[in-house]
C-alpha cells in the first residue's frame, strides 16, 4: 500500500531536469519516469527557462556544470523564476567542499557521486518531503 502512495506522489511530481550530457540525462530521465514523475528534460538552461514559463516543477535536478556554466548558477538563476522549486545538485565528490558550501549558502540538497538509482530515488524522496527554507536567497 504505501508503494502505491509513494507511486501516486511521484505522479503529481513534476522534476526539471537540467544536464547537458545527453546520455546522462536520458539515463535519468528514463529512471524518474519509470516511477511515475514528470520529467521536463533538457540540457539547455534557455530552454529550461521556456519551460519555467509554462510549469512551475516542484524540483529542479542538475548536475555541478550545465554548458560549461557552473550549475549552482545556473540553479540560482532557474529559482528566480520559480521561487518554489527545489534543488537537488548531482555530482562532485562525496568530500567536495564546493558543494557542501553551496548546500548551506544556497539551501540546494547535494547528492554527490557515486551512487545508485535505488539511492538517488531516495534521495529525491528526502528533498521534495523538506520544507523549503524561502528565507535563503534564490
Amino acid at each position: 500500500m504505501a508503494e502505491n502512495s509513494s507511486m501516486a506522489t511521484a505522479m503529481k511530481t513534476t522534476i526539471l531536469l537540467l544536464v547537458s550530457d545527453p546520455i546522462v540525462r536520458s539515463v535519468l530521465q528514463d529512471t524518474l519516469e519509470r516511477q511515475g514523475f514528470i520529467v521536463l528534460a533538457t540540457g539547455d538552461l534557455g530552454q529550461a527557462v521556456e519551460r519555467l514559463k509554462e510549469y512551475s516543477p516542484d524540483l529542479l535536478i542538475t548536475r555541478t556544470y550545465v554548458e560549461g556554466l557552473p550549475g549552482h548558477e545556473a540553479a540560482k538563476y532557474l529559482r528566480t523564476k520559480c521561487t518554489t522549486m527545489k534543488v537537488l545538485m548531482l555530482g562532485g565528490l562525496l568530500d567536495d567542499e564546493r558543494l557542501k558550501y553551496r548546500e548551506a549558502l544556497q539551501g540546494f540538497a547535494v547528492f554527490p557521486k557515486p551512487y545508485s538509482a535505488a539511492e538517488l530515488l531516495q534521495k529525491i524522496k528526502e528533498v521534495l518531503n523538506t520544507p523549503r527554507d524561502l528565507k535563503r536567497t534564490a
